[in-house]
Formats: C-alpha cells, structure tokens, sequence
C-alpha cells in the first residue's frame, strides 16, 4: 500500500516553468544540499535545500533532460533536441559536446553518468523518435535505444543497441558495471566493465513493478529507480501486438491513447539486484516521477509533467 506523503516527509518546491525532469544534488560547496533540473522550456534551475531560493542559471536553448555534475562543477546536461552539453551554472554558458554518432545525429539524447576517470556513459532513447513522440517508440517497442560511452579523448561506442527505449544510467560506486533501465521492457539491463565479467550483459532487474525512468547512484551506493507508472496490462497488451497494430495505437487521437498512471513512487536496488527500498507515496500533488537522487538520507524527485522538484525523506529501515 502507499504510504500517506506526510510520513515521509513529502513536499514539493516548485520552479517557475513545466517538465523538471531530473534533478541532481550538488555534495559540497557554497551551494551544497542544492539540487539543479531542467525545464521543458530549455531552462536550468537551482533550487535551495529547503526550496527558500529558486534560480533560474542557464537555458539550453533545447530540452534538458538527465543532467549530471562534472568535477569542475559544470553541468552535463543530456538536451533530448540538441545532444550533450556542458552547462556552467556560474555563467550561465552553453558548450555543445556532442549532438551526432557516426556521423548521424542523434534524436533523443536522455541520461548519462560520469565515471571517476571522466568517461561519459550516456543513452539515446530512439534513433527512430525524439522526444515529442516518445510514446509513439515506447508503445511500438522500436528497441532502437543505445547505450553509449564518450571516452575523454572525445571518442564514442556505441556500448549495447537493440534496447527498449534506453533511459536512465547509472555507474557502480566501484565502477566495475553500468546499468540502464530499459523503460520499454520494464528491466534494468547491466554491462560489465570490469572483471571476470568484463564485456558482457546481464540484468541487474527484471519485471520491475512499474517502467523505470532515470536512475542514479545514491550517496547510500544503491542504484535508486524512478518508476513513472506502474505497469500497465493494455500497454504491453499493444507492445505484443503486430507492428502494424502497434502503429495504428499510436495515430489514434491522443485522449483515446494509453496514459501513464499517476503515481510516486521510487525503487533501490543493491549490486545483487535486491530491493533495498521501496518507497510509493500516497498524494494528489505530484505524478509521473522521472527524476530520482538520493543525498544523505533524503531523495528528490523530478517528473516530465510537474513544475517543480519534489523530495521525501528515506524511511529508516
């Protein structure tokens, strides 16, 4: 059963535009305790620890999606329009890094996370649909995501194709795997990086409660999960169904289309793919949750549909 939002701490902070979609929580400094998010209209947020101060510190001039810290403490911002950018929040400066992958530029650039060494592990959601028809991939089951790795030479590989509209990543504390959630099949598909492993997949889940979203690495280690509905019968009804069913669902007009159920909730998962939390938190204030940090004992959240970051407290176990 859910648990009533004021039992964890519940509230939400708003931010002056639609769609923050991920958030990122900034571990020191004179801002620590901050979380940045990207708007639909291309902005760049900062907002407070306890939500007094909202900033609006960039614009990306696209769609900012995941979005991670770098060493320097600018911002790696996945721009689902213009690829991966590096933001300065300090200057509000833009700095394209990469928009194309042999040669064809990507259509829905989505999550990332930086490895210790600099590497960028990052996913392209469809090379068939951007961002503005991402229901069109996710029902049709294109399985054209990809994961990515840029090394710090700014060469690129693509890591592993063929996936259920990749989304979000995240890295093993001991860099020794990463993982991306497959929203599409409902798994978090796992390739090993180091190790007797080294080169290989697996899953770290599968037949998750829900279709995960972005993923992050919490200062806890665990691997935390957005789940942005729970799973739906008719959805993978359709997913099942002919190509040509799958296409005609999609042309159908929008009120008649299935729709993401409201729901917050946030799963964590341990190297062994064991469910550490499960948090599913009972209110009318805040749905599709798209977004998910955890930072000393508190998660925030962030949604495609609401204008704002939300953040609960981590029930003791």
């Amino acid at each position: 059963m859910p648990t009533p939002a004021a039992e964890v701490g519940f509230r939400v902070h708003p931010v002056s535009a639609h769609g923050a979609e991920d958030v990122v929580v900034v571990p020191s400094g004179p801002h620590e305790g901050a979380v940045y998010t990207g708007t639909a209209d291309g902005g760049i947020w900062r907002v407070g620890h306890d939500g007094a101060s909202v900033e609006r510190v960039a614009d990306t001039g696209g769609r900012p999606l995941g979005i991670e810290l770098d060493p320097d403490g600018r911002l790696l911002v996945c721009d689902a329009r213009r690829g991966l950018l590096r933001v300065d929040p300090a200057t509000g400066g833009v700095e394209a890094v990469l928009d194309s992958v042999a040669g064809t530029r990507m259509v829905f650039c989505n999550n990332a996370a930086i490895a210790d060494d600099g590497t960028v592990w990052f996913s392209d959601s469809s090379t068939r649909y951007g961002i503005d028809r991402w229901k069109d991939d996710f029902v049709q089951v294109t399985r054209t995501g990809r994961l990515l790795r840029l090394d710090t030479d700014g060469t690129v590989h693509v890591v592993l194709d063929g996936l259920a509209f990749a989304n979000g990543v995240a890295l093993a504390a001991d860099g020794s795997f990463v993982v991306v959630a497959e929203t599409g099949a409902r798994t978090l598909v796992r390739w090993w990086i180091t190790g007797e492993r080294a080169g290989t997949r697996d899953f770290l889940a599968t037949d998750l409660v829900g279709y995960p979203d972005n993923i992050a690495r919490g200062s806890d280690g665990l691997i935390w999960v957005s789940i942005a509905s729970p799973r739906d019968p008719v959805v993978e009804l359709v997913q099942k169904a002919p190509v040509v069913v799958r296409r005609q669902v999609t042309r159908i007009p929008e009120t008649l289309q299935p729709k993401p159920k409201r729901t917050v909730r946030v799963q964590a998962f341990d190297v062994t793919g064991r469910v550490v939390h499960d948090l599913d938190v009972d209110t009318p204030d805040y749905h599709m949750v798209t977004g998910v940090r955890e930072h000393a004992g508190r998660v925030w959240l962030g949604s495609l549909e609401e204008p704002g970051v939300a953040v609960l407290d981590v029930p003791a176990p």
